[in-house]
């Protein structure tokens, strides 16, 4: 008997809440994950809250602060991940010739599109300016409010992954493991190629003799809604009363989704029009390619925040025994 070792992606599934009613199609499953995201993230935070984690000997956080911090982070996420994307991935210099596009939610026709592309890294950016913004206002200590915000975003990212699924986007390189997706909107190949049907028969998957094949891929949005996303929030909700100085969550937070990241964009499909930055970038196929030496631009952010981690780690300790030097003189 021959088993298909693929599955294909589920067909009731498309980017609008209401595909049938085109009046509704501005309403999508992507943006409505955002707000789930921040309800979460909000919830996590209140209950940090209540736990006292972000009390003073002076007062104890409102649940107002806590709303002001997080929609303060939210809002400067936002930006930054707009920004990001429209600078860093759209190669041309389309956004550097007309910067007001970068917020503009239409396209040449006046179609509505929302913000299509926002950046991760972009985001990390945004959110930890904003944070950094709001305690100097409030006069709030950084490091203690950065720990209790990277326990509540990694499940708050879930939902942006999960919302990329949802898309149908993001998806990863070609993959002959057994939970290889076929996605719809994916790339497809010539069947004529030999190595597109030896690539099809050891699957067991049948292909015409002519036109374009869509094959198999990772679904690389699962695998980083569940390690980037759910993987973090249990280790760093678990630590989150035995930090050992503030700070110390931050920093691992960094690191982790760092590194985990940067194995998974092994698996995930670099953008088309930039392909490797580092490596044998030449002639190299995006979508097949599995050498560790050709690294994309998602891998080189993540060496920025791995580095960056690491420096928050020893500045905080740093910080940590010298206020700790303080308290005994």
């Amino acid at each position: 008997m021959n088993f298909l070792l693929y599955v294909n992606y589920p067909d009731w599934i498309h980017p609008e809440i209401f595909p049938s009613v085109p009046a509704l199609h501005f309403l999508r499953w992507y943006g409505l994950m955002y707000v789930f995201a921040f309800a979460f993230a909000y919830l996590i935070l209140n209950i940090q809250r209540k736990e006292g984690l972000l009390d003073s000997a002076k007062a104890k956080v409102s649940e107002d602060e806590v709303l002001s911090f997080i929609s303060t982070g939210f809002i400067f996420l936002l930006i930054g991940a707009r920004i990001f994307a429209c600078l860093i991935y759209t190669p041309g210099g389309k956004y550097l010739r007309a910067p007001w596009l970068i917020f503009w939610p239409f396209d040449e026709q006046m179609n509505f599109t929302g913000f299509e592309g926002m950046s991760y890294h972009g985001g990390f950016v945004g959110g930890l300016i904003g944070m950094i913004f709001w305690c100097k206002k409030n006069k709030k200590p950084l490091l203690k409010w950065m720990d209790v915000m990277v326990v509540a975003i990694p499940c708050g990212y879930t939902f942006g992954r999960l919302g990329n699924f949802l898309n149908g986007e993001l998806y990863g390189r070609l993959t002959k493991m057994p939970w290889g997706m076929i996605f719809r909107d994916s790339k497809g190949y010539s069947a004529s190629i030999q190595w597109v049907q030896d690539f099809a028969a050891s699957i067991g998957m049948q292909i015409p003799e002519s036109g374009l094949v869509l094959l198999p891929r990772h679904p690389s949005q699962l695998y980083e809604a569940f390690f980037e996303g759910i993987f973090l929030f249990v280790i760093l909700f678990l630590l989150r009363k035995k930090k050992p100085f503030d700070g110390f969550l931050s920093a691992l937070y960094s690191t982790g989704y760092g590194l985990v990241r940067f194995v998974i964009e092994y698996f995930r499909m670099p953008d088309e029009d930039m392909g490797f930055k580092l490596g044998n970038t030449v002639g190299a196929p995006l979508d097949r390619d599995v050498s560790l030496t050709n690294i994309s631009t998602g891998q080189i952010l993540c060496f920025i925040m791995i580095v960056f981690g690491i420096g928050l780690g020893i500045y905080s300790y740093i910080q940590y025994k010298k206020n700790e030097r303080l308290i005994k003189s």
